[in-house]
């Protein structure tokens, strides 16, 4: 519960723990433009080598961490090859034409995953052609906010595939350790297969705002001057790096309870009359169904819900989404599926 409500909008609607509160009361500051930061200094070192990587770069939202990996990775006019339904295609504001001057190339996303037959097609073959945009880059979430993971395989074939063109690859993992609980690894494992990935700080992790960009040393340092660009370099924000270390280094091992959460809630919905639960979808802290022959519509619900305290969102094509997180408890659940089983 938070302030007094049952939220279940989205795990972004999680509020710093008391631990982060604490580290941030006492974080040791300084200009992080100068890299006077210790506190982001450590985020960011604690971050590479948790993925595996040469480097890092703390930034306010994924967004922007996803926008500075095409910013860097693409030149005006090339190409980014990604699923149709992504973050950076749907929910980015069209950024990439603003800001990397990137054309998408967007991939049909069968079952959660491109073909890997159609990114191949797709790629451009003869980066000397005149007439065609060249291929940049390759890009997909890891897990997607349809609530699929990748598998290690998926990941190493479309990393084999990139290479084989000479491309880099970009995941947007903004939920990556959820991806990580999910397939039972480590998110070094996962990382191999990427060159540069972003990952979310906030969301289940709780941390108040903030995700990384790793990569290669050489990436980071251009990142970082492009972060600048962006209007990202901060100064004294130690302060919310502090809580980024506790997301990064404990709020992880606490995640397999948010998707436990989710299968009971999954299981609790079912008995639901109205109420058609996808099931297959339910990897991590997500739950999806629709409303079939339900006595309310999806605003009528949506302002029922509200008016019992608790917090949800309405359809999106159709489809209703629940999402659990640190501050949703299986009584809470409870509350919710009894609401839903009262409504008239």
């Amino acid at each position: 519960m938070i302030n007094g409500k049952i939220d279940l909008r989205s795990d972004t609607v999680t509020v710093p723990t008391e631990e982060m509160r604490k580290a941030m009361a006492v974080a040791k500051v300084g200009d992080d433009v100068y890299g006077d930061d210790a506190t982001v200094n450590l985020l960011e070192h604690l971050a590479a080598e948790r993925f595996g990587k040469e480097a890092a770069l703390f930034v306010p939202t994924g967004t922007m961490s996803n926008q500075l990996a095409l910013f860097t990775h693409v030149q005006r006019g090339e190409e980014v090859i990604l699923p149709d339904n992504c973050h950076v295609v749907v929910h980015e504001a069209g950024a990439a034409a603003i800001i990397a001057g990137a054309q998408l190339r967007s991939v049909p996303n069968g079952k959660g995953e491109m073909s890997l037959e159609l990114v191949e097609h797709y790629i451009r073959k003869d980066p000397e052609d005149i007439h065609q945009p060249r291929t940049a880059l390759i890009t997909y979430e890891n897990a997607d906010s349809d609530g699929q993971v990748r598998s290690l395989d998926y990941m190493k074939k479309i990393n084999d595939l990139a290479k084989k063109y000479d491309l880099p690859v970009h995941i947007d993992g903004a939920r990556i350790f959820n991806a990580a609980v999910y397939l039972g690894v480590d998110v070094k494992e996962m990382a191999q297969y990427a060159d540069t990935i972003s990952v979310c700080l906030s969301k289940g992790l709780c941390a108040p705002v903030g995700s990384v960009l790793v990569g290669s040393k050489a990436f980071i340092a251009l990142a970082r001057r492009k972060r600048k660009i962006l209007g990202g370099g901060m100064r004294q924000v130690g302060i919310l790096a502090a809580a980024g270390i506790l997301a990064l280094q404990e709020m992880p091992k606490r995640l397999q309870e948010d998707h436990d959460n989710a299968k009971y809630l999954a299981r609790r919905l079912q008995e639901v009359k109205g109420l058609e639960v996808y099931e297959a979808r339910q990897q991590i802290n997500m739950v999806f169904f629709r409303l079939q022959a339900y006595p309310l519509d999806s605003a009528a619900l949506v302002a029922y819900m509200a008016a019992h305290d608790v917090r949800i969102n309405g359809e999106d094509n159709g489809i209703l989404r629940f999402v659990t997180h640190c501050y949703v408890s299986r009584e809470e659940i409870d509350r919710v599926v009894q609401l839903l089983k009262d409504a008239k």
